[in-house]
């Protein structure tokens, strides 16, 4: 079998993943099955700075808080603040700590350093503001919202003051509880202020929509684009604290769904403007239904690769990576009757192999799934084999 793959084997490099695809991608994802290890992200820079250089590509996005990721991409094009405080404020889920992705940041300003607006880097975070634990306050965004239209329209037209807006809202800590995540009766999501808070976003969402032509010319289309971002968050926040009251047995199912849904919004608005590189977990970037065990339960949804891509066809690519060891996390050499296997018995410490051949050479031999002794990692599912555009492989993750 290790003779059939190695016919698909293409060194890491970008023109090898752009080979393996009809065209070129508006968005190139690329997946990780485990976070926290820099030699992924390290893998991951690589890629881009090659696409950047190769292909055209001028947009990278990662699994981070949207609203924050507007910290970094000021940075980034214009030298907004400084690299310790980006890195600090401008990223969720602890990637600020990350060495690759403080490389990454730097890297892209290096870049666009006296370069004109067309043709400087992007960055973009395009996870809500949404932890494990629970989900941010909808201030930010509503109140963002909110002033962008109050400065250019006329005060008659808003559906409310910008007072009304911080009373309906209240305590920010009401919305932050982290015991309304197991707790539906802790969420404020379906109080009354919060269903009122609902409303009156989506007023706001539409005034901006019916303004457009006049927002952009008064200020600009990335101003008017970073409005529409606070009105998806301020929206999707709003819904999510909704399901997140709720105490039907689908909560979790909603909730997981919601949190793609808002991932899949991000990515669709972000392949109306440049060629973007997408960097997140498989789980959230397959074209099949993602899954996982939630308190015992299982949890099935559609992630948002499967959502971007039913819009975008061939737009959208996806391409998985495979992991043989993290030693330091207890995950040895793999089975050799699973992908990873097969893959593992290739002398490459890293290649891009084609994901469909792979599926072809193996035939209707159907590779065991891997089971991780690691929580942290997920192997790929087999199964899903099809839905790849091509795997990156590396055989063994050092320690960051």
């Amino acid at each position: 079998m290790a003779t059939d793959i190695k016919d698909t084997v293409l060194p890491v490099e970008a023109t090898a993943v752009m080979g393996l695809l009809p065209a070129r991608p508006r968005l190139l994802a690329l997946g990780e099955p485990t976070h926290g290890e820099d030699a992924l992200l390290d893998l991951r820079n690589e890629l881009f700075r090659q696409l950047v250089e190769q292909e055209g590509y001028r947009t990278i996005a990662i699994e981070s808080d949207c609203m924050l990721g507007l910290v970094v991409d000021d940075y980034v094009t214009t030298g907004t603040g400084t690299l310790e405080e980006v890195m600090e404020h401008g990223f969720s889920h602890g990637w600020g700590a990350s060495a690759a992705n403080r490389e990454l940041v730097r890297w892209m300003r290096a870049h666009n350093d006296g370069r004109p607006a067309p043709e400087r880097l992007r960055f973009a975070g395009f996870d809500g503001p949404l932890e494990i634990t629970g989900a941010a306050s909808p201030r930010q965004a509503l109140t963002a919202l909110h002033g962008c239209l109050a400065a250019r329209v006329d005060a008659d037209l808003l559906p409310c003051t910008a007072e009304t807006l911080d009373r309906l809202l209240g305590a920010d800590d009401r919305w932050t509880n982290p015991a309304a995540m197991t707790d539906p009766a802790e969420s404020v999501g379906q109080s009354a202020d919060a269903r009122e808070l609902r409303l009156l976003a989506d007023d706001l969402v539409a005034l901006l929509d019916e303004q457009t032509p006049h927002i952009i010319a008064a200020t600009s289309r990335d101003d008017w684009d970073r409005a529409r971002l606070c009105g998806r968050t301020a929206t999707g926040l709003l819904r999510y604290h909704f399901w997140m009251a709720d105490t039907s047995p689908s909560r979790m199912t909603r909730l997981v769904g919601l949190r793609d849904s808002m991932m899949a919004a991000n990515l669709l608005a972000l392949a109306e403007r440049d060629p973007a590189l997408i960097h997140a977990h498989n789980g959230h970037l397959q074209r099949d239904k993602s899954s996982m065990r939630m308190g015992g339960r299982p949890v099935e949804w559609w992630g948002a690769g499967a959502l971007v891509n039913s819009r975008l066809g061939d737009g959208y690519a996806f391409v998985a990576t495979a992991l043989g060891t993290i030693r330091h996390q207890g995950v040895d050499t793999p089975p050799t009757d699973t992908v990873e296997g097969h893959l593992y018995a290739l002398p490459e410490d890293r290649c891009v192999v084609d994901a469909h051949r792979l599926a072809a050479d193996l035939g209707d031999t159907q590779p065991a799934p891997r089971v991780s002794p690691y929580f942290g990692y997920a192997p790929l599912d087999p199964a899903h084999l099809a839905g790849y555009d091509g795997i990156v492989y590396v055989k063994d993750v050092p320690q960051s």
